[in-house]
């Protein structure tokens, strides 16, 4: 039996998987959604998604999948891990993400070039579909895949860009795009996505446990032990799902009813030895 049936639950609910089931909608994630809603609506090209590790960067996106794969009007596509070589290869995998067959045995960078904007035009004009592309961990992305992006966002009608381009990064990306000028002036959106608040963190972990099934008892967790987690945390979604994670085996493997602080303290002491190794 799973340690989260014992503590009656029905699910997993600490799990780092970006599940947008999931999804605790704070002020941070909300604003982000928000406004790319209201840029992806608008077709204004390019929008940047900035935060460190562990922010919830990749969860966003799978959320923003759920809210948006029911619209008829709208055509999304997902990039998770942009590291190619080479342009020819980026262009390969853009063709075969966008569902485009190139009839060629051999196609040269043109050739996919043309295909993708022959598509951009026929979906985006002929069709009026929003071709949406989110690239996850664009901080992988090449100097030639960037050049080959802000080429594409040059395609467009007058009244809107044809391919909407969400790029999800941590923070290292921000200095390559500004000195790349003919694309950071491009960027219609740029957010930043900070870590939880207390209460935020607070909030997180009691959504989480009910989304899991926990309906009735006491909330697994005392006021004392979620500000241990929020400080060593500093509010961080993943890290705060890992040390809840961790605190409720320690809660089976103890046999005890709530996890205290005393619990998230000896969590703490253990993974600040292992780092010291």
């Amino acid at each position: 039996m799973s340690y989260y049936n014992i503590l009656g639950l029905e699910k997993e609910p600490f799990s780092t998987s970006p599940d947008p089931g999931f999804f605790y909608d704070s002020q941070e994630h909300h604003a982000a959604l928000l406004r790319l809603m209201i840029e992806l609506r608008l077709r204004r090209g390019l929008s940047v998604i900035l935060g460190d590790v562990g922010t919830g960067k990749t969860t966003l996106s799978r959320k923003l999948f759920q809210m948006l794969k029911e619209r008829e009007d709208i055509i999304f596509h997902m990039i998770l891990d942009p590291t190619y070589e080479t342009e020819e290869l980026f262009l390969d995998s853009l063709t075969r993400t966008f569902g485009i067959a190139i009839n060629k045995p051999n196609p040269t960078i043109l050739d996919f070039k043309e295909v993708i904007k022959d598509y951009l035009f026929r979906k985006g004009v002929e069709e009026g579909k929003t071709v949406v592309l989110l690239i996850d961990e664009a901080q992988k992305l090449n100097p030639l895949s960037l050049e080959a992006l802000r080429v594409f966002l040059n395609y467009e009608t007058n009244e809107y860009k044809l391919l909407q381009l969400v790029l999800l990064s941590q923070m290292e990306l921000l200095p390559r795009i500004r000195g790349i000028q003919n694309l950071w002036d491009r960027i219609s959106l740029k957010y930043v996505l900070n870590p939880l608040d207390e209460q935020e963190t607070r909030e997180m972990i009691a959504f989480r446990l009910k989304k899991a099934g926990l309906t009735t008892g006491p909330p697994l967790f005392t006021d004392e032990a979620i500000k241990e987690v929020y400080q060593y945390t500093q509010g961080y979604p993943r890290r705060i799902s890992m040390m809840c994670h961790n605190a409720l085996k320690e809660l089976v493997i103890g046999s005890q009813p709530l996890v205290d602080a005393t619990v998230i303290r000896k969590l703490v002491a253990a993974e600040t030895k292992i780092a010291a190794h």
